[in-house]
């Protein structure tokens, strides 16, 4: 009896040997989520007991993958720099908004991201736009694509100072390469000679290429008057109009009714 006692506790000391040693391969490879998965099979036994060896090792590479999903969006999220935690489950459809449920499904299918479409939405103050741009933003971050938002006089006046300090052709490089950039009241202030030209820099590099994201309390037809320079003005609105989608909200500012706590959604 204690020579079998003796040979089972051997016999453990080496299988938990072995495990730590694999556990400290798995951190030196850089699979944390794999090691992390190994010690919960190890602390709970009798859980995979009855799964085959092929099984257990698809669990512990499901959980690496999946974490490194999670730490891919969690990255998105942060680079994207959005302004509100605005999520799809959180808007809401009142008819008298104007915002049609069959097309927010479609666009947060993404299916405008693939096809390089671009998507101007417009409403009165108040009307939520920023926040369904928001909302889009998060769910191209899930979707697996680079997200940028920005307030378009403030990355107008990044570009302006880019031309003194030398950056300005880099950062039209970085924008260039964000997948869906979201461009967010426009036309707060009207667009000088030289603010039209970097919005034109800004569309050209992007037209055909990538899904820009536009925001205004403006209705499009009104957009041309936004800009000093009507030649620039022409050309950013055939890049940006004729290749677009478009959601019209209306209705009273959201900001005098605030929402409740069972609705989320935020004014902008």
């Amino acid at each position: 009896m204690k020579t079998c006692v003796a040979r089972a506790t051997t016999t453990d000391k080496r299988n938990n040997s072995m495990s730590d040693n694999l556990l400290n391969k798995l951190t030196q490879l850089k699979l944390p989520a794999m090691a992390g998965s190994l010690i919960r099979q190890r602390e709970t036994p009798q859980t995979y007991d009855e799964l085959s060896f092929e099984e257990r090792l698809t669990l512990l590479v499901d959980d690496e993958l999946l974490s490194r999903e999670n730490s891919r969006v969690a990255r998105l999220r942060k680079n994207a720099g959005l302004k509100y935690q605005a999520t799809p489950e959180g808007l809401r459809y009142p008819a008298s908004r104007g915002l049609r449920a069959e097309q927010m499904r479609e666009l947060l299918n993404g299916h405008y991201i693939i096809h390089r479409k671009n998507l101007l939405i417009t409403g009165p103050t108040g009307c939520g736009k920023s926040w369904i741009a928001n909302a889009l933003g998060e769910q191209a971050c899930r979707q697996k694509y680079s997200v940028r938002y920005c307030r378009t006089g403030r990355l107008l006046e990044q570009l302006a100072q880019g031309r003194v300090d030398g950056s300005w052709l880099k950062y039209l490089k970085q924008l260039q390469k964000i997948q869906v950039l979201i461009l967010d009241d426009l036309g707060l202030e009207q667009l000088s000679n030289a603010q039209c030209n970097d919005l034109l820099e800004i569309i050209e590099d992007r037209y055909g290429q990538s899904s820009t994201i536009v925001v205004s309390q403006f209705p499009v037809d009104k957009w041309h008057g936004l800009m000093e320079n009507p030649t620039t003005a022409d050309a950013i609105l055939d890049r940006l109009v004729h290749n677009s989608h478009r959601v019209v909200l209306q209705g009273e500012s959201l900001r005098k009714n605030p929402p409740t706590v069972e609705s989320s959604e935020k004014t902008s």
